[in-house]
């Protein structure tokens, strides 16, 4: 469900007029706002656009990137790259990385498992606890998958430069940092982008 429900924008002076009713509304805030969940909705829908034509949801495809994640980087790390840290197994360690609740990752996990794509085993390093991962199965679909997406990805950044792209990604983090702040929870981006934010 799209997060901005206006088919039109309001225009700058349409804001002005407003502030002088709401002199809360600060004019140029409120078209950053509107631009950014307008922005968001739309890159959403290309990407939802793109999971719907392979019959698979932003939940369940967040989980397969997640396990893909665990699998694909420890054996870079074999190959002597750097690591960037360690990937989920634990449907726990999943609902956290895609900040989502237990319950809702259970089933998630259900159907991704009911359709072959990924498998419940005891976890190798505590054997109390399960483990997920993908099945051979997964692993092909995302074979199959990921360059398509990763062309849709960059067709839609393609109109900015690498310069406004670092930018973009700069003046996101500070907002998203601000909007932790004002939760009072922890920050939802790695600390190495929050601190190049400011």
């Amino acid at each position: 469900m799209p997060l901005l429900l206006l088919k039109d924008l309001p225009r700058y002076e349409c804001l002005i007029e407003s502030a002088k009713e709401f002199p809360d509304l600060d004019p140029s805030a409120a078209e950053a706002y509107l631009h950014l969940l307008r922005a968001g909705d739309d890159a959403f829908s290309v990407s939802q656009r793109n999971l719907d034509e392979h019959g698979i949801s932003q939940g369940r495809f967040c989980v397969l990137m997640l396990l893909w994640r665990s699998v694909h980087l420890p054996a870079t790390e074999l190959l002597g790259a750097k690591s960037c840290g360690d990937g989920p197994r634990t449907p726990a360690e999943l609902a956290e990385g895609a900040n989502v609740t237990r319950a809702t990752m259970t089933g998630l996990i259900d159907t991704l498992e009911r359709d072959g794509f990924v498998k419940r085993e005891p976890d190798p390093v505590d054997r109390r606890m399960m483990s997920v991962r993908l099945t051979a199965k997964a692993e092909q679909f995302l074979h199959d998958f990921l360059p398509g997406h990763f062309r849709t990805t960059a067709k839609l950044m393609s109109t900015l430069s690498e310069s406004e792209r670092k930018t973009l990604v700069r003046l996101l983090t500070k907002i998203s940092t601000q909007a932790a702040a004002m939760f009072g929870g922890p920050a939802t981006v790695p600390a190495e982008l929050a601190t190049r934010a400011v």
